[in-house]
């Protein structure tokens, strides 16, 4: 049996500093944000198609329609320093603008991919992050985003964003679950302060698991650096 470092050995590259960055702002905002990446050297930028989650309630307080969204990922070295400048000339604190997370990357797969993706570039040195806020991802059956974020609200969230997707591997589901599962998914990512994860994670497993309409599955990441959501970057009084 191979170990850890067998599979380093043949072609992945243990990474250090590094994360990846998604962005989610409107779609009129996707490429300039894009264009402030390929500026700062990070070649690729993934653009996915999303959707915003606000109640129809406040948008018709608001007089909006429903919120259009892009969700850009990126991988760069790691740098505080990066997301704050991107927060100053993308203007993320101004509220509306977008959000930029960082989630940290563990390896990447060979030397080509490794020089592709960071053109060399060093990150910043390396200091103990502490884990302050978390991305909750559930992918659900098409349709279902009222009833996840019914319930993720319920427990204290105060939004998302949803991407259309394709699913696979319906069979295994059915094999481990015993429930059949549609191929048309969503993918809802939803950003919450660290305390907040497990009582928004319990919700939307008991309101719409995989046993319910929606048939959830439900995971977290680590965020490393946040721009963009400053009620979620002060604790509540």
């Amino acid at each position: 049996m191979s170990s850890p470092s067998d599979i380093v050995k043949r072609g992945e590259t243990a990474m250090q500093g590094v994360d990846l960055f998604i962005t989610i702002t409107d779609r009129s905002r996707a490429e300039q944000f894009a264009a402030w990446f390929r500026t700062h050297g990070i070649s690729l930028v993934l653009t996915a198609l999303g959707q915003g989650t606000a109640t129809t309630e406040v948008l018709d307080f608001l007089g909006l329609e429903a919120t259009e969204k892009a969700v850009l990922f990126c991988v760069s070295p790691r740098s505080p320093r990066l997301v704050r400048q991107a927060a100053r000339d993308l203007w993320l604190d101004v509220p509306g603008q977008g959000v930029l997370m960082t989630v940290p990357v563990n390896s990447i797969g060979g030397s080509t991919a490794k020089e592709y993706l960071l053109h060399e570039q060093e990150g910043e040195i390396a200091m103990e992050r502490e884990i302050a806020h978390d991305l909750i991802v559930v992918i659900a059956n098409q349709g279902s985003t009222d009833l996840v974020m019914d319930a993720a609200r319920e427990a204290g969230a105060t939004g998302g964003t949803v991407i259309h997707a394709k699913g696979t591997g319906t069979d295994l589901v059915r094999k481990f679950f015993g429930v059949s599962i549609a191929s048309e998914q969503e993918m809802v990512f939803i950003l919450a302060r660290s305390e907040a994860k497990k009582p928004i994670m319990k919700a939307i497993m008991a309101k719409a698991g995989i046993q319910s309409a929606a048939q959830s599955l439900v995971f977290s990441l680590p965020v490393g650096d946040i721009a963009g959501l400053r009620e979620l970057e002060q604790p509540e009084t």
